[in-house]
């Protein structure tokens, strides 16, 4: 691996993905945040693709104003201009994206994620120094389905198997199931609408963590 960002204290496992519906609903990602629970560190994914740049800055500064959980991560997808200038934790990079090894050259502290949904970008992302990996879906999720069937249990377990980065399973992942991808060898688990709902957030992280750190 290249280049790769030595952690020095453990990813948490649990991984929430904003609404990506910002620009219609303002605010909805601070008030997650200010609902976290102290004691339960969170990787935060900022994706807001229909957000312009300057929109997105003046989110991700609104978010990194906010006291997270101690250990948690708050990542910006794909554009590493507006985690720099908003002073985030490191960018999560799509498949099909700039390679980590390129962006780490002048953002040598970030963290480095990297989707994945075949062997090959697997290889890749392992040789460009990503730090994780987004592996999914792997359950049927009605915003996945016009991209084809899920990716199933059995694929999560071999690609979990194959390399030695943390792997995040995604794609409608909940409490009920989350421990069937940790049998798999997933790192963590992954989510965007099933951390949708405010007024149930603290109680869905709680049941996460019960099953991700037994």
């Amino acid at each position: 691996m290249k280049h790769k960002k030595i952690l020095i204290t453990p990813l948490p496992r649990i991984y929430l993905i904003s609404s990506g519906k910002e620009n219609s609903n303002p605010g909805r990602l601070v008030r997650q945040l200010n609902i976290l629970s102290a004691t339960m560190p969170c990787i935060v994914q900022i994706r807001e693709k229909n957000l312009e740049a300057k929109q997105l800055l003046t989110l991700a500064l609104q978010a990194r104003k906010i006291q997270l959980p101690t250990g948690s991560l708050l990542l910006c997808n794909e554009r590493a201009d507006v985690a720099l200038a908003a002073g985030l934790d490191g960018v999560h990079l799509p498949e099909n994206a700039c390679p980590a090894d390129k962006l780490r050259a002048f953002a040598s502290n970030f963290i480095f994620g990297r989707s994945i949904h075949s062997h090959e970008a697997l290889h890749i992302a392992e040789q460009s120094g990503a730090d994780y990996l987004l592996f999914g879906p792997v359950f049927d999720t009605p915003s996945k389905r016009k991209y084809g069937a899920p990716q199933g249990l059995k694929k999560l377990g071999e690609f979990c198997r194959t390399t030695s980065l943390p792997v995040y399973a995604l794609g409608g992942v909940t409490p009920r199931n989350a421990a069937l991808c940790m049998a798999e060898g997933a790192y963590g688990t992954a989510g965007l609408s099933i951390f949708q709902e405010t007024a149930r957030l603290s109680e869905t992280i709680e049941q996460f963590y019960r099953i991700l750190y037994p």
